[in-house]
C-alpha cells in the first residue's frame, strides 16, 4: 500500500474515522409471525416515530441493550483489531446518550462529538434501534432516529477528518435532512488532506430512497465502496450481480461486496478477488456487514493485501454473527497475525 492509498501512518492520529447514526440497540428475539403481525419486511430497516418505538419496546422481550449504530459498530470492531479509531455522531445528553459514549470510550474509540442538551435533548432524545431477531438469525430493524436527525455539516470536525487515514461514511445517515451535505463536506476535507473516503450502502431500502444522491456521491466522492449483493444491485437498478459489480468497480478506487454464505468479492478495476466466508454457527446477523468492513479497513490501513483484508473481514463477521449483538465478545487483535 502506497502513501497515496491512505496516507502515511506517521502523519495520522487515526487509522479510521466513522461517521454515522449514534444509536442504542435493543435486541429482541421474535418469531416470524411477529414480523407479519406488525407489517415488517424481514431483513429490512424501517424508520419509526417516538410513539411507535415506545409501543414496540413494550411488546418484545429485550435480550440486550447496548451501544449500536452501523458505523459505530465498525469502529468498535476495528479498535478490537488494533486500529486507532475515532467516531462522529449525535446523541442527546440523556442516559442512553451517556451509555453510548461510555461504550465507545471503553472500546478505545475517540468520541469528540458534542451532545444535544436542554430542550433540544428533551425533544429529540438519543436514538434507539429495535432489532427483531428471528430464529434463523436474520435481523429486522425499526429505528427511531431522535438526536441523529440533527447531525449536519457543523458536526464534521475538520481536524479529526484530516487526521484519519480513512473516513468511513454510514449510508443509514443519508436519511436525516442535513446528512448528505455533511457527507460531501467530510469527503472534501478528507481528500483535501490526502486521505481516502469509504461508504457503506447500509440497506437496500435506504438506497432506494436516495438512489440518485447515492450514485452521485459514489461517482464523485467515494474511493472505497462497501455493499452487499442486494444493496449494490439496488444502487445500479439491475438484478445481475456481475453487472452491478463491474459498475461499482468503474465508479470507485475499489469495491468490496459481500454475498452472505458465498463470501465476498473485491473489485479493483478489472481485478477480481474472491474471499471465502468463515464458517460459524449463526445466532444473529446484526452487524455482520459492519464487522466485515472493520476487519477489511483494519487490514488495509495496516498495509495488508486486498485478499488478506477480505480474510480479516470474514473473520470479524463470523465472530459477530455467532452471538447476539453487533459488538465483539472477544479481542480480535490476535486474528490480525493469523
Amino acid at each position: 500500500m502506497s502513501v497515496t492509498d491512505a496516507g502515511s501512518a506517521a502523519e495520522c492520529r487515526f487509522d479510521l474515522l466513522g461517521i454515522g447514526n449514534a444509536i442504542i440497540d435493543v435486541l429482541a428475539p421474535v418469531e416470524p409471525d411477529f414480523l407479519t403481525e406488525h407489517d415488517m419486511i424481514p431483513g429490512s430497516m424501517m424508520l419509526i416515530d417516538a410513539d411507535s418505538a415506545e409501543k414496540l419496546y413494550g411488546l418484545v422481550r429485550r435480550e440486550r441493550e447496548m451501544g449500536g449504530g452501523s458505523a459505530a459498530n465498525t469502529c468498535v470492531v476495528a479498535a478490537s483489531l488494533g486500529a486507532r479509531v475515532a467516531y462522529l455522531g449525535k446523541v442527546a445528553d440523556d442516559a442512553p446518550g451517556r451509555t453510548f459514549a461510555a461504550d465507545l470510550q471503553r472500546s478505545g474509540v475517540h468520541f469528540p462529538s458534542s451532545f444535544l442538551d436542554g430542550r433540544a435533548a428533551r425533544e429529540q432524545p438519543t436514538a434507539r434501534c429495535l432489532v427483531m431477531v428471528t430464529p434463523d438469525g436474520q435481523r429486522t430493524m425499526n429505528t427511531y432516529l431522535g438526536a441523529c436527525v440533527t447531525f449536519g455539516p457543523e458536526d464534521v470536525l475538520a481536524d479529526v477528518v484530516a487526521d484519519a487515514r480513512v473516513t468511513y461514511l454510514e449510508g443509514y445517515l443519508f436519511d436525516p435532512p442535513h446528512a448528505q451535505e455533511a457527507f460531501r463536506q467530510a469527503a472534501a476535507l478528507a481528500h483535501g488532506a490526502g486521505r481516502r473516503v469509504a461508504l457503506s450502502l447500509s440497506d437496500p431500502f435506504c438506497v432506494a430512497r436516495h438512489r440518485d444522491a447515492f450514485r452521485d456521491l459514489v461517482r464523485g466522492h467515494i474511493d472505497i465502496l462497501f455493499a452487499n449483493e442486494e444493496e449494490i444491485c439496488s444502487l445500479y437498478q439491475t438484478e445481475d450481480f456481475t453487472t452491478a459489480m463491474n459498475q461499482a468497480a468503474a465508479d470507485t478506487h475499489f469495491a468490496v461486496l459481500t454475498r452472505s454464505g458465498l463470501g465476498s468479492v473485491i473489485m479493483r478495476g478489472d481485478e477480481r478477488i474472491d474471499v471465502a466466508p468463515v464458517a460459524t454457527q449463526v445466532i444473529d446477523t446484526t452487524g455482520a456487514g459492519d464487522a466485515y468492513a472493520a476487519g477489511f479497513l483494519a487490514g488495509w490501513t495496516s498495509g495488508r493485501t486486498l485478499a488478506e483484508c477480505g480474510r480479516l473481514g470474514s473473520v470479524a463477521a463470523s465472530e459477530i454473527i455467532s452471538h447476539y449483538g453487533a459488538r465483539p465478545l472477544v479481542n480480535l487483535q490476535q486474528d490480525m497475525d493469523l
